[in-house]
């Protein structure tokens, strides 16, 4: 019990001002996530959920902290969707890899989303911002709430791609950073701010080694192809 109150009210002292040590794990747990999910490692879904439930006691400030402490219902909200989303892709991934993957140890063999699949992503960034904003408002959301609603919903759509292994989720996850940024820094979450804004880079990092991996393993199983043919042309 002591050490969950230490958890809940321990601060990191940060150039005359604090920063709750929750946020600041919760942060950590997510940045392990990525990495395992750029390197396509299944335990990257367990690691995340972890930081999920940390930050989301964080982002319902008002409830676990000061009254002061500014309620970002969006940030709050795509935490539990994280969790559940996690799940999903925690399964697809584990199947994946039980099923073979792409033969190198990864959980799965990254894939370009069909055109379809894209104008659905766009379609849902866009529809999703404008239906969820007036409701986050009626919940007293921070302002500006589109941009809370556009962290949420982006957010769901990335780690909905990811789960199914569409290298364009990292680029969703550059929008949703492009907002997001700005929004924690107005709000005082800080420490958030400057782990989104390493996020940014990172995800583009992360593009191209999907990128560089769905090449590889397309020009691999050409090559397991053609050699066939290559032999009965030989015959």
């Amino acid at each position: 019990m002591d050490l969950l109150r230490w958890l809940f009210e321990a601060q990191i002292p940060v150039a005359g001002s604090v920063l709750l040590l929750r946020e600041v794990l919760g942060n950590i747990f997510g940045l392990l996530s990525a990495l395992g999910g750029m390197r396509r490692k299944v335990w990257a879904w367990p690691v995340g959920i972890a930081g999920n439930l940390i930050l989301l006691t964080v982002f319902l400030g008002s409830l676990f902290g000061a009254a002061s402490t500014a309620t970002l219902l969006g940030q709050a909200g795509r935490q539990v969707m994280f969790i559940a989303v996690a799940v999903y892709g925690w399964r697809r991934w584990s199947q994946s890899r039980r099923d073979g993957a792409d033969g190198a140890g990864h959980a799965l063999a990254p894939r370009f989303a069909s055109g379809r699949d894209r104008i659905g992503l766009a379609a849902g960034m866009v529809l999703g911002t404008v239906a969820l904003t007036p409701l986050f408002a009626a919940l007293g959301s921070y302002e500006p709430v589109w941009a809370d609603a556009w962290t949420f919903v982006g957010s769901l759509l990335a780690t909905y791609g990811m789960a199914r292994g569409w290298v364009e989720f990292w680029l969703v996850w550059v929008a949703v950073d492009i907002v997001g940024v700005p929004l924690l820094f107005s709000a005082g979450y800080y420490a958030s701010a400057v782990m989104y804004l390493f996020y940014g880079a990172f995800t583009l990092i992360g593009f191209f080694v999907w990128w560089r991996a769905h090449d590889r393993i397309k020009a691999g199983a050409g090559a397991a192809v053609a050699e066939p043919a290559l032999e009965r042309v030989a015959r």
